[in-house]
């Protein structure tokens, strides 16, 4: 009656071992695949990529073909896509031995090594952003010589800070916002007509633009209370539409398409950069430069990022921080606690417009020009991939997608290896988001949760402590 056992005696599993000609079985399938792979890469590269329209000396249309990028972009999907069918084989088969293994663990969370550089890396990035001014001129032999490289650095760091404002709304609370750039735009909208009609100062007029901003945010928040998932990210969709639509048709208060010119510039509190006995130059005694402004700018924008990571990160620890973390996790569990789900949303939906409507102010005084073409989707898509590459809920993630987001295809640009491969003549920000979904699709692969998916918790349990017997039944923590 009793079953012989079928057991093995060896320690892995009859199914694991390697049978003949296994590995050349399986090699075939990969370059199948990979082959694959680079002719559909070429299929989309015809229409696309393989020919580029000028205009010629007789003022007519040409295409130029230009097969020698399209060569080099299958080369390179055939041989990724093979290294991903090899790898993937060896990563399957170990993931199967664990799942068959019994293995007991501790629960543990040790710091590792990876955690430990970004704990170091912050005061030094840190560092390097307040003396990025100073480096660059001594890089450079002189203050002019390195605007283009201080106008580069304020890019980013605007970008940081619609980032970080927007990881509020994403990342902390997570509310899927695809129509962020709103707020983005009324913020510069407001700045730049306040200035104009009234007069006002930059440094009345931010604050007003924030909360004009934030006052908008509560208009997006209370139609979308009960609304999650798709349905929530096609609603504010819709809304960064509506307002950009308004900007173009309300022709009497935007100036329609035509944009909104000659927006008073930024002034030291009060004293303005010009060449003038009052300027700044003269008042501190220095020789007069355009580049001073440039440089204030560049600090602007830093205090603003900075103020807008350290209310962020404040704001974690409070209260109202982790009942955004809370819903992020479970809508319903949050409602179970007692947590009012409608003051959760709309503050956080309030806070993240606040600076996203500063970071707006501060783009109409730099550009000195703002029309609807620079509040788009696109500008929203950027900054949610910034959020998402980075690691939704992680300041130090959006800032690191941030700069090589934005400052990666400006490096790329100066790579002259580039022209020799791709030919004449070539731009990286012509595929700018080809590039943008290449980093989608490999985060996706290798870093689902982000580049930084380590967060310090809000609260950290630390040694028992005796608490007041008003709060707790027993007296003790």
């Amino acid at each position: 009656m009793n079953a012989p056992s079928a057991a093995p005696t060896t320690g892995s599993p009859p199914h694991a071992a390697t049978r003949p000609g296994q590995g050349g079985s399986e090699f075939l399938p990969a370059v199948k695949n990979a082959a694959l792979a680079a002719l559909v890469m070429l299929g989309l590269s015809i229409p696309i990529i393989a020919f580029r329209t000028e205009n010629s000396m007789a003022n007519e249309l040409i295409l130029l073909p230009r097969w020698r990028v399209v060569a080099v972009l299958c080369l390179i999907v055939f041989a990724v896509r093979l290294l991903l069918n090899l790898g993937g084989i060896h990563i399957a088969r170990r993931r199967s031995a664990k799942r068959r293994e019994i293995l007991v663990t501790r629960v543990e969370a040790p710091t590792t090594l990876g955690q430990r550089i970004f704990f170091y890396a912050a005061p030094v990035l840190l560092g390097v952003a307040i003396g990025y001014p100073l480096i660059t001129t001594l890089v450079n032999g002189g203050l002019s010589e390195s605007r283009y490289w201080i106008d580069l650095g304020i890019l980013v760091l605007t970008y940081v800070m619609l980032g970080w404002g927007l990881n509020i709304v994403v990342g902390l609370a997570g509310l899927l916002d695809l129509g962020y750039v709103a707020f983005y735009a009324v913020g510069a909208y407001s700045y730049a007509l306040l200035a104009i009609t009234f007069g006002l100062s930059f440094w009345i007029c931010l604050p007003v633009a924030g909360i004009l901003a934030a006052f908008w945010g509560i208009m997006l928040g209370f139609p979308v209370l009960r609304l999650r998932g798709d349905y929530l990210a096609i609603v504010t969709l819709a809304f960064g539409e509506i307002i950009r639509l308004v900007l173009i048709n309300w022709v009497d208060l935007t100036n329609g398409g035509a944009g909104i010119a000659s927006i008073p510039r930024v002034s030291f509190f009060g004293i303005p950069f010009t060449a003038d006995e009052d300027g700044f130059a003269a008042t501190f005694g220095l020789e007069f430069s355009t580049m001073h402004r440039i440089v204030f700018l560049y600090y602007l924008i830093l205090v603003l990022a900075l103020v807008t990571n350290i209310v962020t990160m404040r704001l974690r620890r409070l209260p109202v921080g982790r009942a955004w973390e809370a819903l992020r996790e479970d809508e319903i569990a949050c409602r179970s606690l007692g947590i009012n789900t409608t003051s959760t949303k709309l503050t956080a939906f309030a806070i993240g417009a606040m600076f996203g409507g500063f970071a707006g102010a501060f783009f109409a005084v730099r550009q000195g020009f703002i029309s609807p073409e620079s509040f788009n989707f696109l500008e929203s898509a950027i900054i949610l991939s910034i959020v998402v590459l980075g690691g939704m809920g992680s300041q130090m993630g959006v800032a690191i997608a941030a700069t090589a987001m934005v400052a990666g295809p400006e490096m790329l640009r100066n790579l002259g290896f580039l022209s020799a491969v791709f030919g004449d003549g070539f731009d990286p920000n012509e595929y700018r988001l080809l590039l943008f979904g290449a980093a989608m699709v490999a985060m996706m692969v290798w870093r689902p949760r982000g580049l930084v998916s380590h967060r310090d918790p809000s609260i950290v349990l630390g040694e028992r402590k005796a608490i007041s017997g008003a709060l707790v039944k027993e007296g003790h923590g």
